[in-house]
This record gives structure tokens, C-alpha cells and sequence, in this order.
């Protein structure tokens, strides 16, 4: 086993929709197909691709759209989803997903949710932990097992801890913002600790999300801002401004935009193959990684969409090592930094930094 594979992971950037199997995909499309609802020899082209364009990429994002209508297939998605992730040695997650509403299925924006939460806790395959947000680490009861981990992974299973953050889409009004970070409070005790805005960076304005995401920070919820995919100066700045935990992607900063970011030490979710994929930056040898890396601020590696860009926490890492010249130790400490970002407690961080620490025992590092 290559050793980016073997070492553990933190992944803090993952679309839950956007992270489906390939043959998942297949199945459900071919099953929308035989009802006439798709052209499913078209769309089966788009999943069997590896490499696929932007173009097929938009095309797939819109089948996926269509597949995640009803309750039974979102809690396969997200099992599955979870199992691919544990697979790949990550031991923390942080799933984001945006909450939809489906009046023909008879899903609201709760029972999308709970449909989610329902997948995470039926994965079989390794011990998951969702632990239940609160204000006073002290009342936690066994804060860091389920009723499915009761034992603490006593048994030496595999054990993912797992995050929900629930995505405001930018297409949404400010009530409908506000609706799903109010969602997000009440779902708090279930495993839900933020909120994220992202959707078509072309689209929405600003101001319209701002007080939904004020309530969220004053209501104790972490937030995490799409920030900088497209060229959008002002925007950029102010998303800066508002001081969120953490910002993705930040393809298109100015140099203003860099310097905040450098005097206000806002952890970056780092997208490499999405980066790429998308046409955000021209080439990997052109990747603002390298520069926050080597200027010491804070990075995460992440995937964005492992299924729709084909690619897997693993795959970053082994990425960012040959194309930036990093060895081992410091790709293993870039992976250990990331426990500091997380939006959990700090007995999960303590939890998380044992198991790194045992990690580079048994890895020689």
C-alpha cells in the first residue's frame, strides 16, 4: 500500500452528491432510464468517463440532481459515501450537502436531513462516530462513541469520525438561507455543526445570505464559505471581512485578497483535481497550494467531488506530493494540521492527534 494511502486523513471539504459511486450512478441512472425519465445510454457515456470535461461534468451534476429525490437513495448515498471515505484511511469527515425539498416525495428539507443522518449511522463496515454538538463538553455522556461504537473501538475496528454541514445554495433567498440554518440548530444534538454557502458562483449576491450566516455564528454553528471561484473582487473581500472558520477554494485572489487572508490565518480547503478539472487554475504547476503552503498558512487537502472528478483524498495527497516536491513527513504533517481546523470539539481534536501520533510510530516518520 502506497503510503498516502496508509497514512490517516482529515477530509473537510466533501460534497455529499458530488462523492457518489460511479456504480451507484450507473444503477440508479439505468433505472431512470428503463422509466423513460433520461436518455440513458447518453448519460451512461458521461459515468463510464474518467477524465470527463467540464461540459460532461455540469451534465453529470444535473443527472445527480434528478437521482437524489427520494429518502431511500440519499441514505444509500451517504452510507456509501462514508464506507469509500473510511476506505481511503480518513478519519475524520466533514460531509456537506444542501438540504432539498421535494413535494412529489413527500421530503422536506428535515426529512432530506434525517435521511442523510440515517445513512451515516447504518455503515456497518467501520465504527462511526457522530457525536451529538454541545455547549458543555462536560455533559457529554461517552462523548467519543455512538450506540453503534460502544465500545470505543476497544475491538481495534476501523473508526471514522463524522461532521454534517448542511450548504446554503446561492440561488436560495435570504428566508430560505435562514430556514436551513435554522434546520441546522435543531439538528445540532444529531451530528450537524455548520454551515456552508456555495451553488453557482455566478449567481446570488452577497448580501442576501449575510444575515443567515450572522445568525449562524451567533447561534455557535461554524461557517465555511465557497470563496474566490470566480472572479469576484468585492465579493472576495467581503467574505474576508466577515471572518468565517475556514474559505474553499480561493482560485481567484487579488493580492489585496492574499494579504488578508495572511493577517487573518483562514484555513483554506485545497481542491487540486476539482481546481483543475473546473479550469479555476490553468495547470497544477500554476496551483496557489504551493504558495499558502510555503508562506506557512493554514492548508487542508481535500477532495470537493471524488466521484464527479474521479479522484480521492489519497489521490490529492499523492498529488500534491509529486507536483510540489513534498515528502512524506511533510505530507503527513500537512494531514495532521488539518485536526486544528476542524469544526469539533476538543476532545475529538485530543482523540484525533493520539491516532496521528500512533500513525507516525507505526509509519517511521
Amino acid at each position: 500500500m502506497e503510503w498516502w494511502m496508509s497514512m490517516p486523513k482529515v477530509e473537510l471539504h466533501a460534497h455529499l452528491n458530488g462523492s457518489i459511486r460511479d456504480s451507484t450512478l450507473l444503477e440508479l441512472a439505468r433505472a431512470l432510464g428503463d422509466k423513460g425519465l433520461i436518455d440513458f445510454p447518453q448519460v451512461e457515456h458521461v459515468i463510464l468517463k474518467n477524465d470527463r470535461s467540464l461540459t460532461e461534468v455540469f451534465k453529470l451534476f444535473d443527472v445527480i440532481h434528478i437521482l437524489t429525490t427520494d429518502h431511500m437513495t440519499v441514505t444509500r448515498i451517504a452510507k456509501e459515501v462514508v464506507e469509500d471515505f473510511a476506505s481511503q484511511n480518513v478519519v475524520y469527515l466533514e460531509l456537506r450537502t444542501t438540504p432539498k425539498k421535494n413535494d412529489s416525495q413527500g421530503m422536506s428539507k428535515r426529512s432530506y436531513v434525517e435521511a442523510v443522518l440515517e445513512g451515516i449511522r447504518s455503515v456497518s463496515s467501520v465504527d462511526v462516530a457522530l457525536i451529538p454538538y454541545t455547549e458543555d463538553h462536560r455533559n457529554l455522556l461517552d462523548p467519543l462513541c455512538t450506540a453503534t461504537n460502544d465500545k470505543c473501538n476497544g475491538d481495534g475496528r476501523k473508526k471514522i469520525f463524522v461532521r454534517l454541514l448542511l450548504s446554503i445554495d446561492r440561488r436560495e433567498t435570504t428566508e430560505a438561507a435562514m430556514e436551513t440554518v435554522k434546520l441546522a440548530l435543531e439538528m445540532r444534538h444529531l451530528g450537524v455543526v455548520g454551515i456552508d454557502l456555495s451553488g453557482n458562483p455566478k449567481v446570488g449576491e452577497w448580501k442576501i445570505y449575510l444575515p443567515a450566516l450572522k445568525f449562524a455564528r451567533e447561534q455557535g454553528l461554524f461557517v465555511t464559505l465557497h470563496c474566490g471561484e470566480v472572479p469576484n473582487s468585492k465579493e472576495i473581500q467581503d467574505m474576508l471581512d466577515f471572518l468565517p472558520q475556514r474559505i474553499g477554494h480561493a482560485c481567484f485572489f487579488e493580492e489585496e485578497h492574499w494579504r488578508k487572508l495572511k493577517s487573518t490565518n483562514i484555513p483554506v480547503e485545497i481542491c487540486l483535481t476539482s481546481n483543475i478539472r473546473t479550469l479555476s487554475v490553468p495547470s497544477i504547476d500554476a496551483h496557489h497550494f504551493v504558495d499558502l503552503y510555503n508562506a506557512k498558512l493554514p492548508v487542508v487537502l481535500c477532495t470537493d467531488d471524488s466521484g464527479v472528478f474521479s479522484t480521492s483524498l489519497s489521490n490529492e495527497y499523492k498529488i500534491a506530493a509529486s507536483s510540489f516536491g513534498l515528502g512524506r513527513k511533510q505530507m503527513f504533517e500537512l494531514s495532521k494540521n488539518a485536526v486544528e481546523f476542524i469544526f469539533s470539539d476538543n476532545v475529538v481534536k485530543d482523540e484525533l492527534r493520539e491516532i496521528f501520533n500512533s500513525a507516525a510510530k507505526n509509519l517511521e516518520l
